[in-house]
């Protein structure tokens, strides 16, 4: 009758043939939270920018209408000041909105940079372990070559 083999330590033995690079894998680990960093940066500035946009908007907003609240000594002064009021609101509207499109252009050109950086980088190190694995493999080959002669 066939004795039954240890799976255990054959499958301790094949994985033990293959050598597993554990460096490429931290380096990996490292790249990954060096780009998340520089990512979350990109987004918190682009936050701080358009909260102080949306607090001098909101600013300039409550000075208007304290301008227009005030009491007047003709009837059609209000209705001049709701006009004066209104079309300087869609003044700074326009350029607050403008200011926010500035701030999400530059998002998003700092995002692609970083995205292509990190590609030309991710490339550069698949490449390297691809190498090293060829090189590494054939090593193993050869000696297993030789083992069975």
């Amino acid at each position: 009758m066939a004795k039954a083999q240890d799976m255990n330590a054959m499958m301790k033995d094949m994985m033990g043939a293959f050598p597993v690079d554990t460096k490429s894998m931290e380096d990996t680990f490292k790249n990954q939270a060096a780009l998340g960093e520089k990512l979350s940066g990109v987004a918190l500035s682009a936050a701080e920018k358009s909260a102080e946009i949306q607090t001098n908007w909101t600013k300039s907003t409550l000075e208007k209408m304290a301008e227009m609240s005030k009491a007047k000594s003709d009837p059609a002064d209000y209705a001049k000041a709701m006009s004066d009021f209104a079309s300087a609101n869609a003044e700074v509207a326009a350029e607050n909105m403008a200011a926010f499109a500035e701030v999400a252009k530059k998002v998003q050109m700092e995002t692609v940079e970083l995205m292509m950086s990190a590609g030309r980088d991710m490339q550069e190190d698949a490449s390297k372990a691809v190498k090293k694995a060829t090189d590494d493999m054939s090593k193993v080959a050869a000696k297993a070559g030789n083992t069975a002669k």
